[in-house]
């Protein structure tokens, strides 16, 4: 049995709303409607009624099926159901399933619009060398904020709240600042009067607990697992443990390593470092000594006999430098840099005895009629690095000066000019 076919009726209407013409394509209708629902929305202080009706117009002309009988019957035409259950739905899901969320913030519906995440919190922790070596667990004792367990993190005995009339809910105010003729600035900050909520209580209503702060302040005391091997700068996260806030996800307390300076050992990736300074004796008649490690190990170093160990010279002991992070099994190398103290001065009687048991003197090419012709030099002590720098100095300050007169006469020629 067919229906009688309703009284044509008003056509126009939605098409008015959106701004486009009745021939506009979809895509059309798409672009007018974000343009004009960003431009209405509530949270950024337009109109709500208005902001329906578009969102209701969107709905129905973005429907083929709807928007045919819209066209062909009016708008009477789909309130007595003929366009397959025409309820006009919430404007804010419309918006969600168009933009992927309200990008507003605070205020309005928040089905479909994504929780904003809380910020994390990072601490620096300083850690010794032989903490990383061996490995460590660190109690720390910190405070942050968690919702309020009176007031399930509502701020109101009631569970109620209003909008906040400075910035209409959107815990954003806008300020306009003029930077010079035809230039303003406009810049975005929380609600002073809300602190960003979006929200006011009334004071009667205030949870005893909170003050209508939502929150209050927990102290907490973690244990920071060091594992052997980790790197300087390395982190350590507890997720969700920073500060709790309504309606947002809590964000992590990060830990960052931080090495302290060790007075003997140097680490480079998986490698140790150290110095070790030998007597001229030592390094021509072989050596022995004890280097306590950075687990209190006592090493025996010492050179095969009749070896002669030169100065700035590096010897390397396999696996006694650091653990492999998360293989702390599998160890670096350690290596030991060796520096040679010579003596400052030798009396005649040790040059002899020297000379007796060391290779000979290279001879001398030279006659002595040709060492007459020769000048003779002293030779000074004199530190390279502080040398270098004191040059570097002073020919800065002589190009300084050069730039100085050498502009000078330019800007005479230019005057006399």
């Amino acid at each position: 049995m067919f229906g009688r076919a309703p009284k044509k009726s008003d056509n126009s209407r939605y098409y008015e709303i959106l701004g486009v013409p009745k021939t506009a394509s979809p895509d059309d209708l798409k672009k007018a409607y974000k343009k004009a629902a960003i431009k209405n929305h509530p949270d950024k202080g337009g109109d709500p009624e208005k902001f329906k009706e578009l969102a209701h117009a969107y709905e129905v002309l973005s429907d083929p099926e709807k928007r045919d009988i819209y066209d062909q019957y009016g708008e009477d035409a789909l309130k007595e159901g003929m366009g397959g259950g025409g309820g006009m739905h919430d404007p804010f899901d419309i918006f969600s399933s168009f933009f992927g969320g309200s990008p507003f913030g605070g205020g309005g519906s928040t089905r479909g619009r994504r929780q904003r995440r809380g910020e994390d919190v990072v601490h620096p922790l300083k850690v010794s060398l032989e903490e990383l070596y061996a490995g460590t667990t660190k109690k720390l004792s910190l405070s942050r904020n968690v919702l309020c367990s009176k007031c399930n993190g509502k701020g109101s005995k009631s569970g109620a709240s209003m909008k906040c009339t400075g910035c209409q809910g959107s815990g954003m105010k806008v300020t306009i600042r003029q930077l010079g003729p035809g230039m303003i600035q406009q810049m975005q900050h929380p609600c002073n009067e809300c602190k960003g909520t979006g929200e006011s209580i009334n004071d009667r209503d205030r949870c005893p607990q909170c003050k209508g702060e939502k929150v209050v302040q927990e102290k907490k005391v973690l244990e920071v697992h060091v594992e052997k091997g980790m790197q300087n700068g390395q982190k350590v996260t507890f997720p969700g443990e920073a500060d709790e806030a309504p309606d947002t996800v809590t964000g992590d307390i990060v830990f960052v390593l931080q090495q302290k300076e060790h007075p003997k050992f140097k680490r480079k990736s998986d490698d140790l470092f150290v110095d070790h300074t030998l007597s001229l004796t030592e390094a021509l008649c072989g050596f022995q000594f004890v280097l306590t490690h950075l687990d209190s190990r006592q090493l025996l170093i010492k050179s095969q006999p009749g070896e002669v160990t030169k100065p700035g010279s590096y010897k390397a002991i396999n696996d006694e430098g650091m653990p492999m992070y998360q293989r702390p099994f599998m160890k670096g190398k350690l290596y030991i840099h060796f520096d040679v103290e010579f003596p400052d001065t030798l009396i005649p009687d040790q040059v002899q005895a020297l000379e007796k048991i060391l290779p000979p003197k290279p001879l001398s090419q030279l006659t002595d009629m040709e060492i007459d012709e020769c000048e003779e030099t002293t030779l000074h002590d004199v530190n390279i690095e502080e040398e270098m720098r004191r040059k570097q100095v002073q020919q800065q300050e002589a190009h300084d000066e050069d730039d100085d007169t050498h502009g000078g006469a330019q800007r005479v020629q230019c005057a006399q000019q």
